[in-house]
């Protein structure tokens, strides 16, 4: 694990899938694409609101964003880093909605992830959340991520 600043990628696998979201929290942001994280699973954590763990076999999908240093100091503060969200690097895999369609191989990319390293539990979404998890999700399909990822993972904690 890489713990500096290797670039300005951010890979988003909640609510930040919300593409009005991320453009009110982070304005200099530039979407690139969607991208997956390979032996990872997604999940609601017990503070209510989505988090990853390793898990061999799984994978989470989420949507990458150019982001400035900006715009990182702002992801920090919406995610509470360092109390709830611990920043760390990871390879995924990005695709562009073309090349994802046309089922290219996707590009390699070590992006910042946000993990809660002490909330592994599965638990309930806040009420809140599930708003915005909705929209995330409707962005998210548009874009590309497959409908099987959402149904098996997101639906499990999400209600339409």
């Amino acid at each position: 694990m890489v713990t500096s600043r290797p670039s300005s990628i951010y890979f988003g696998y909640g609510s930040n899938m919300w593409i009005d979201q991320m453009d009110r929290r982070c304005p200099e942001n530039k979407y690139l694409g969607i991208a997956r994280l390979a032996d990872w699973k997604w999940f609601i954590c017990e503070k209510g609101y989505a988090n990853v763990v390793r898990s061999p076999g799984d994978e989470v999908w989420g949507l990458v964003y150019e982001i400035s240093e900006a715009d990182e100091q702002n992801l920090d503060g919406y995610e509470n880093v360092p109390d709830n969200y611990h920043k760390q690097y990871h390879t995924v895999t990005v695709f562009d909605k073309k090349h994802k369609a046309e089922g290219a191989a996707g590009a390699a990319t070590l992006a910042l992830i946000y993990v809660d390293v002490e909330r592994t539990k599965e638990s309930s979404p806040k009420t809140e959340y599930i708003y915005r998890m909705n929209m995330a999700i409707a962005d998210a399909l548009k874009e590309g991520v497959p409908e099987a990822y959402i149904k098996k993972y997101l639906r499990a904690f999400i209600p339409e």
